[in-house]
């Protein structure tokens, strides 16, 4: 059974007073050194707004009170909806859900296990294997596909996402055209403009450079898709030692400002915007300078930026889950493991990235998706804690069964067995022999099959109706 939505926050990586020095910090970047605005568009909504504004070098500048009050016109909680009601989350709070991330270039091949490029069938594939994994709440799109022109990436990702999903789809987007493609095709499945904005089937992600920077191609996407009133995700990327201070306090504050800079953006051009603050920030390796997505200090960096998400109050994703391993080995599973935990158990509301990911986010594996999906279930069952009242505590039990008895027919354990422990899917617990005789199969193998199984059953698709107006009225679309 799936556990979403549950309260996290019990894991605090930040002290009240560290998490105020982070905020006052970046007030003083906000007032004292500013952010690059190096597209026109959104440079104009900020003279408008009143920011101090150096035409010549693009930076931006905000007094703390600018700063705050454009802030509080962001909702604190953004929906996400699927095509299937059941799928429908609440992002904000200390509420958890996770997702697939992206955008991988290549795919592990579940037949050769060899590395290839990834093509839009994989991305279909993966809709369909992620629309039958439990603990994986958003389906944000995982791949670039190698075989589909840049021009037309954007509504091939989108349509090739749901078409095969009915859960909330999110996903990068690289060209203007390509967004309003992706809004029109949601809009024909949800019936009209109106309906997908009281149910946004889709979200889209915007990026900020670090370090404080909004560079021009993302900059107007981040405008339209902000004047469109549809769910937007700000990330911002920042590295330990790289693209921001060494320190992990420095990196935050880097971190804090940079996704900020995006938020402020949304409700300059459009107040009330639903925006989603939001962190992809890591270290790199200094022995040579290498991105990594599996260290603990990922791991720290997000669960302190869900403390800040939560002391403004607003939506966060975070990013968890991933491995800078190769193979689907043991290293694979305690990176991602490591790093899910300590993000859901501080409340970040949506960990992307949570499942399938690795080789510093250059690829992805079918197996690995279903692996995660069974670390995700026990990771959101830490989060759901122990639940201590006069039934649990269960001292009428004892009393009644005494010094040497057992529970085991007990009505109380008939009436907690299934929802007090989490049951596996995936994992081995069989005795030896009957192991060997099953075939003495790897959590590896096991996940293989399971794919197979997976998307052999695997059912949804469009009305045929709503695929033919789909692919009448939007070129490029490769069916």
């Amino acid at each position: 059974m799936s556990q979403k939505g549950l309260e996290g926050g019990s894991y605090k990586p930040l002290s009240q007073e560290s998490i105020d020095k982070i905020h006052q910090a970046s007030l003083r970047v906000f007032e004292e050194v500013g952010f690059q605005v190096n597209s026109e568009s959104a440079l104009s909504f900020f003279v408008q707004a009143g920011a101090w504004v150096d035409s010549e070098t693009h930076v931006v500048r905000m007094p703390p009170q600018m700063v705050m009050d454009f802030l509080s016109r962001a909702p604190s909680e953004v929906k996400l909806c699927g095509q299937d009601e059941e799928h429908d989350i609440l992002l904000g709070g200390a509420r958890v859900f996770t997702g697939t991330g992206g955008t991988a270039l290549n795919i592990i091949d579940v037949e050769t296990d060899l590395t290839r490029r990834a093509t839009l069938d994989d991305l279909k594939q993966i809709a369909r294997l992620v629309d039958g994994l439990e603990n994986i709440h958003v389906f944000m799109l995982p791949t670039y596909p190698s075989d589909i022109s840049a021009e037309d990436v954007d509504v091939n990702r989108f349509f090739a996402a749901l078409d095969n999903t009915t859960k909330h789809v999110m996903g990068g987007v690289y060209t203007l055209n390509g967004i309003r493609q992706a809004i029109r095709m949601a809009e024909i499945i949800c019936g009209s403009p109106q309906e997908l904005r009281r149910r946004p089937l889709i979200s889209m992600i915007t990026c900020s450079i670090s370090p404080l920077k909004i560079d021009r191609i993302y900059g107007d996407m981040l405008v339209q898709i902000a004047k469109a009133g549809l769910p937007i995700v700000c990330p911002a990327e920042p590295l330990s030692g790289a693209t921001a201070p060494v320190t992990l306090a420095g990196t935050l504050l880097i971190q804090n400002v940079d996704s900020l800079a995006g938020v402020l953006l949304t409700q300059v051009v459009n107040s009330g915007t639903p925006v989603i603050y939001a962190s992809v920030a890591s270290n790199t390796d200094l022995r040579d300078l290498k991105y990594v997505t599996g260290s603990i200090e990922m791991g720290l960096l997000n669960a302190a930026g869900a403390q800040m998400a939560q002391f403004y109050r607003l939506p966060f994703y975070a990013t968890a889950g991933m491995s800078d391993s190769k193979v689907v080995d043991a290293q694979c599973g305690y990176e991602s493991a490591l790093t899910s935990l300590l993000c859901a158990l501080a409340g970040a509301n949506f960990i992307h990235d949570a499942a399938g990911m690795m080789e510093f986010a250059l690829s992805v594996s079918y197996e690995k998706f279903v692996i995660d999906n069974e670390i995700l279930g026990m990771v959101m069952r830490a989060v759901e804690g122990i639940k201590v009242d006069e039934d649990t505590l269960a001292f009428d039990v004892i009393k009644e069964v005494g010094p040497g008895g057992h529970f085991v027919s007990s009505d109380h354990t008939r009436k907690y067995m299934r929802s007090e422990h989490y049951y596996p899917s995936l994992s081995d617990r069989l005795d030896r022999e009957e192991w060997e005789a099953q075939g003495g199969k790897d959590a590896c193998r096991r996940a293989t099959e399971r794919v197979s199984q997976l998307l052999s059953e695997h059912q949804f698709g469009l009305p045929s109706s709503v695929r033919k107006r789909i692919l009448s009225e939007i070129p490029g679309i490769i069916d």
